[in-house]
């Protein structure tokens, strides 16, 4: 069964966002709820919605994961961009953030 994750831009600073299984918001991937099933997508683009009227987030939409390895990982090059930071230079990576 295909596994995805709910994602938005937090409203505050642009930052990409996760949806946790604690319903909270994280900048880190693995932090992510992987979902399963139609009834947890549903339940999870409603969580999303209402934080875009509590203007939390912008945005949120669910994109496919696999897990390998004990970790998500992003089955289209977008996510993975999105999920690692800027492309245009390592040095602005989020790992290279020291996070």
């Amino acid at each position: 069964m295909t596994l995805k994750v709910l994602t938005a831009n937090r409203l505050s600073d642009g930052e990409v966002v996760y949806l946790t299984p604690d319903l909270e918001w994280s900048g880190w991937l693995g932090d992510a709820a992987p979902l399963a099933g139609e009834a947890a997508w549903n339940r999870f683009r409603d969580v999303g919605e209402q934080a875009v009227a509590e203007r939390l987030v912008v945005e949120p939409y669910l994109f496919p994961v696999e897990e390998a390895a004990g970790e998500l990982r992003p089955l289209s090059q977008r996510e993975w961009i999105r999920a690692k930071g800027p492309s245009v230079h390592p040095a602005f990576a989020k790992r290279a953030a020291g996070a």
